[in-house]
């Protein structure tokens, strides 16, 4: 298990499009993947856990990433969080 805080900097708050984005991005790994913030943690693979987490940009959210590839599924969600899409 792996884990890291990082404050999302993206162009709007997570919404319906940007999460979707992000649960087809966290779907592309082997590893479980969880995003928490304050007293939430959400699997990053559930469109409807990630709608009701509400997170919006500037805020500070941990990744754990747990399995086979969880190095680089941590690192395409901090990417995607921080908008340094690749």
């Amino acid at each position: 298990m792996i884990s890291k805080t990082v404050t999302m900097q993206l162009e709007s708050d997570l919404v319906d499009r940007p999460i979707a984005l992000l649960v087809q991005a966290a779907s592309r790994f082997e590893s479980s993947i969880y995003i928490e913030t304050g007293y939430k943690k959400i699997n990053a693979k559930s469109i409807m856990g990630m709608m009701t987490m509400k997170l919006n940009s500037e805020e500070q959210v941990t990744i754990i990433a747990t399995g086979p590839d969880e190095q680089q599924a941590l690192e395409s969600m901090e990417n995607f969080l921080t908008g340094n899409r690749k």
